[in-house]
């Protein structure tokens, strides 16, 4: 091999991170993630552990039909890893990375990678975007309503997702309803809301990690 070829490989290998590596982010990005950090209050307000009451329910309306009721449950959620319904772990379950990217966390490992893409609008104020990758596969677009900063939309796979009616808990800004909708047919298919939330300091008694 020449010395200008294993140069050449040498540059090129440099250029992607390996597996466990931090990854460096530039200016335009990092000055993005901070702006939509500070709104929710801070990086250090995330919820990383928490507890949730949640109703949702499948369908194409915003209520369930008439005779159905809307499923409720208790949750403890420590994303993107662990998911607890009563004292069962969800195991790989994939919406453990939509709470981590509805809580923030996702831009907050070092091993992300984050891109700035193309401004969207979808049913009211425009929004600007972020894609993540390397710790989520396949990457996953998080949109910020351009005015308040705040998470309006996140596409992954064959979904996307809408947010709304923003609450505050211990310091932090939340999301509590989500409709999520078929990208194919732009049709609604889950509803869900959070009626109650608590950050957890510590795991609750019962529960363990596997």
């Amino acid at each position: 091999m020449t010395l200008r070829i294993l140069c050449t490989l040498l540059c090129l290998l440099a250029t992607f991170p390996s597996h466990g590596q931090t990854v460096s982010r530039g200016a335009d990005v990092q000055r993005v993630i901070d702006q939509v950090m500070a709104e929710v209050g801070g990086k250090d307000k995330l919820l990383t552990l928490f507890r949730m009451k949640e109703t949702f329910h499948s369908g194409a309306k915003p209520t369930p039909d008439e005779g159905k009721k809307a499923t409720v449950r208790v949750s403890v959620v420590e994303p993107p890893k662990y998911w607890w319904i009563g004292k069962k772990e969800r195991a790989d379950e994939p919406a453990k990375f939509d709470v981590w990217a509805w809580s923030l966390g996702v831009l907050m490992d070092p091993k992300t990678q984050v891109e700035i893409i193309p401004d969207l609008t979808h049913e009211g104020p425009p929004l600007f975007g972020l894609s993540v990758s390397g710790t989520i596969d396949p990457p996953m677009d998080l949109y910020f309503d351009k005015e308040t900063k705040l998470l309006r939309r996140i596409g992954w796979r064959a979904d996307y997702y809408l947010f709304s009616d923003w609450k505050e808990h211990d310091g932090v800004k939340y999301a509590s309803k989500t409709v999520i909708y078929k990208k194919a047919t732009g049709n609604p298919w889950f509803f869900h809301e959070i009626t109650e939330i608590e950050r957890l300091k510590e795991l609750p008694a019962g529960l363990k990690r596997p």
